[in-house]
């Protein structure tokens, strides 16, 4: 049977590590002595996502049903914003529990005895993936890597398995030769000659390739040389990077605790001696420690921290009073997920009305049971009501179309921002500035919420980032030329505020699409321009792709058609720098320059050709005559 709170006299703690490769709960009694332990399958936040966790918790509390306090460590977690959301979660599972979230390296740094004292500490992670996390007597943390196989984990098991393949493949086109390594590899996937392991690597996943690292230890120990090339390299890295974070956590040097956790540090004992040379070599007077514990106890002393009121340093406590607590402890919860889900736009967000987005139309509650016929009439007749509310706005649009202009002369661009449909719809005109206008890709760009995925995919939580919104906005370089414009129908989106903010910030112009009269921003988040069209609730209560959408779209095309038109890109109504990359377009670009030149048919299609079917440098080249022919 399961312990949990009703078979023990004591209150009992539970702490779960939810690792990449596998999850571990254990629940503990107040004296810290294990009552049960429990695995359970993967549990990657970035690949889990809200609903995939709320499954995953569930079957624990299924086990664990009533702890005094609880902290989960989970891989993935990066920002404050990653561990409220996974809190939100737990919450929902364990509704009367104190719930502390944190990542699984917070987790790994109490497992390896809390928080430093005295001597920075520095945890050292290379198992199937890797990554550096410290932390200093003053509380400050710095964390080296964790950004997945594609773009990180260097000195991992995945990056030695992964180098192996490449080099022995490498080897055999040089030299004709096969080698040992290679061999074993075969051996191991029980594969009968290398061209099979072009199908196996399609396929393998993270884990698998990662697995190859321990033929490469082996083959290091019967002296392999390309093996035991590889190991110094991995080596080499994980102790630069290691010695890179003491050195953050210590600018002026001085004594720095090093603890090696993941399976690579710990079981291949002659890798690890050879990273701890190199840190030595780096910091003379660090001391080395093996994590001798699983992590998930790391997980059990924050949840009995979090029982007793501890909030860590720096922010990274994440504790949800149980029902019982104090008002004012209570209070401050109760602000800070307000907070939280009010992220959208700041201060605005209390006591608002419903977005008439969210509202319900009044002409549709018998939409259920109205004919085809009559549903169509009645969409036509909100859909023509946008015309009008869009004209009431077209002083705000010029002035954005003005700002547009100006940025293009500049050399800035123009970004969308949004969420599901509005974010679709942004990358929709973005998408068409190229072909219809010759355009660098970069001129005008769409962002949405939740990256790629998102065009074609629901992804969950993802306009909910606030974080995010702004990251966006940072690493796409936005500057004082360009122009942002955020997209949300509600006006509320949090992904879109968080864009709205660091834009606004780095002093670019930013605009507000939205169709919510009731909207109220606070003086801090006052933008260059909001659009906002009184277009009415949807016919579909919520279903914000309908009337909001398409008045989304009349607006996007005025706001690039215009602009373009206004820096040359069209003469009299005739597109003269499309990009002709298909037949019908080149047949057009034929159309454009004879009505501009007046020429034929046949002369046009040679002097586009030897322009290189630029429409403007052809129409140069047939005499300049554009002018003459509008």
């Amino acid at each position: 049977m399961p312990r949990s709170l009703t078979s023990s006299p004591q209150p009992t703690f539970l702490g779960v590590e939810c690792g990449g490769t596998r999850t571990v709960a254990l629940l503990v009694d107040a004296a810290g002595r294990l009552l049960e332990r429990v695995e359970a399958g993967p549990a990657n936040w970035r690949l889990l996502g809200g609903s995939g966790l709320r499954r995953h918790l569930r079957a624990l509390a299924r086990k664990f049903s009533n702890p005094a306090a609880i902290a989960i460590g989970m891989a993935g977690v990066r920002g404050e914003d990653d561990r409220e959301k996974v809190r939100q979660v737990a919450t929902s599972v364990w509704r009367r529990t104190p719930i502390h979230t944190c990542h699984d390296l917070e987790t790994a740094l109490w497992a390896a005895g809390g928080s430093p004292d005295v001597t920075p500490r520095v945890i050292v992670l290379s198992g199937t993936g890797s990554c550096c996390y410290g932390r200093n007597p003053g509380g400050k943390t710095v964390k080296m890597g964790g950004w997945g196989h594609l773009l990180g984990d260097k000195g991992s098991g995945f990056e030695i398995g992964l180098r192996a393949l490449k080099a022995v493949v490498y080897f055999l086109d040089r030299d004709n030769q096969w080698t040992r390594l290679g061999e074993r590899i075969l051996g191991s996937l029980q594969l009968n000659d290398p061209e099979q392991l072009i199908g196996w690597v399609q396929t393998a996943g993270k884990e698998q390739v990662a697995a190859l690292a321990v033929q490469v230890f082996s083959a290091a120990d019967e002296r392999d040389p390309i093996a035991r090339d590889i190991l110094r390299g991995a080596a080499a890295i994980l102790a630069k990077d290691a010695a890179a974070c003491a050195g953050r956590l210590t600018p002026h040097g001085g004594p720095v605790e090093f603890v090696f956790a993941g399976s690579v540090l710990q079981k291949q004992t002659k890798f690890a001696a050879q990273v701890r040379r190199l840190i030595q070599e780096r910091f003379p007077g660090a001391r080395f420690t093996k994590l001798n514990r699983e992590t998930a106890w790391g997980a059990v002393e924050l949840a009995r921290q979090s029982r007793t009121g501890f909030l860590l340093a720096a922010g990274a406590s994440h504790a949800t009073p149980a029902v019982g607590q104090n008002s004012t402890a209570m209070a401050t919860a109760q602000s800070r997920t307000t907070t939280t889900l009010a992220d959208a736009g700041g201060d605005w967000l209390e006591a608002r009305p419903t977005s008439p987005t969210e509202q319900r139309n009044s002409r549709s509650l018998n939409l259920d049971r109205m004919s085809v016929d009559e549903v169509i009439g009645l969409m036509l007749s909100e859909d023509a009501k946008l015309p009008a509310a869009i004209r009431r706005e077209r002083a705000v649009i010029g002035r954005l179309i003005g700002w547009v202009v100006r940025s293009f002369k500049q050399g800035g661009r123009l970004f969308y921002v949004g969420a599901g449909t509005s974010g679709r719809l942004g990358i929709l005109d973005a998408s068409e500035c190229p072909p219809t206008f010759r355009t660098p890709p970069e001129m005008v760009q769409g962002i949405i919420a939740g990256g790629q995925q998102a065009i074609w995919s629901a992804v969950e939580g993802a306009e909910d980032d606030g974080e995010a919104g702004g990251r966006a906005i940072t690493f796409r370089g936005i500057t004082r030329k360009d122009v942002v414009v955020g997209i949300a129908a509600s006006g509320r989106t949090p992904f879109v505020w968080g864009a709205l903010r660091e834009a606004k910030r780095r002093k670019a112009k930013t605009a507000l699409l939205c169709f919510n009269p009731h909207l109220q921003i606070a003086a801090k988040d006052r933008l260059s321009a909001v659009i906002c069209p009184r277009i009415g609730p949807e016919v579909l209560t919520g279903s914000t792709r309908l009337k909001s959408g398409t008045a989304t779209k009349l607006i996007l095309n005025m706001i690039t058609t215009i602009a373009m038109v206004r820096i040359g890109k069209v003469v009299g109504n005739l597109m003269v720098d499309l990009n002709p990359s298909n037949v019908k377009l080149r047949d057009r670009a034929v159309r454009i320059v004879a009505t501009l030149t007046q020429c034929s048919v046949e002369e046009c299609r040679t002097a586009l050709i030897k322009s290189g079917w630029d429409v403007k440098r052809a129409i140069q080249r047939l005499g300049g005559r554009a002018n003459n022919a509008r």
